[in-house]
């Protein structure tokens, strides 16, 4: 049976994910390499394991949160369909078991917010923890007088903080933010719409999904 460490150590994903980082990094996106992938992974399974679903759900959705960005190897646009379809290739000649690749391959093509539904738990999982992943340290431009808008409101991110609460019900996204740096109106220009994504996902998992910012609910 395919575990998260066997897909974690191959060498060809590691390759893939450093590439498609590197064309990220280009067009001036913020940071999805391993760091990126592997917060994903982690919180997708921690979401799963903590809502009483089996440890093999939380494995494969550890699975798709690490390989989710594959597709940015091909190109930005459409990067969770090319991602899904390179996954799919991947974990096939792995050996993996298709119930589980079909698992996979769903979630990642349905994890990028033009075309994203949570249309399992483990795609409602990885949707959830791609889209709470905001922080500085995603920022590669080291020149705050040239930030755009997401390098300023990603680095005015200085703590961020994802939990479930003990009577599972909330799954509350909490960040700190310098309104120095990024007035919380802009934080909402950028995200609403994957703020909405993860409305969506949370009930998929029977949760309302909150928004903290600086001690203040907002969603």
């Amino acid at each position: 049976m395919l575990t998260f460490d066997d897909v974690r150590n191959n060498p060809a994903i590691r390759i893939y994910i450093e590439r498609a980082n590197e064309s990220l990094r280009a067009l001036g996106f913020t940071e999805h390499s391993f760091p990126h992938v592997l917060k994903v992974a982690d919180t997708a399974s921690y979401i799963l394991l903590t809502m009483g679903y089996s440890e093999r759900e939380a494995e494969l959705a550890r699975i798709a949160g690490y390989l989710h960005d594959i597709g940015n190897l091909v190109n930005r646009i459409d990067h969770a369909q090319s991602g899904a379809v390179m996954a799919f290739r991947i974990l096939d000649n792995m050996g993996a078991d298709p119930a589980d690749i079909a698992t996979i391959v769903t979630a990642i093509g349905n994890h990028d917010e033009g075309t994203a539904e949570a249309v399992n738990p483990v795609a409602a999982a990885l949707i959830l923890g791609d889209k709470t992943d905001v922080r500085r340290s995603r920022v590669r431009n080291r020149d705050i007088s040239t930030f755009d808008i997401h390098d300023r409101v990603n680095y005015a991110v200085t703590s961020s903080n994802t939990k479930i609460d003990e009577g599972h019900q909330t799954i509350t996204l909490t960040l700190t933010v310098d309104t120095e740096m990024c007035a919380v109106m802009d934080y909402f220009e950028i995200f609403l719409g994957r703020m909405i994504l993860c409305r969506k996902a949370a009930e998929k998992l029977g949760l309302r999904f909150h928004l903290v910012i600086n001690g203040q609910q907002l969603l």
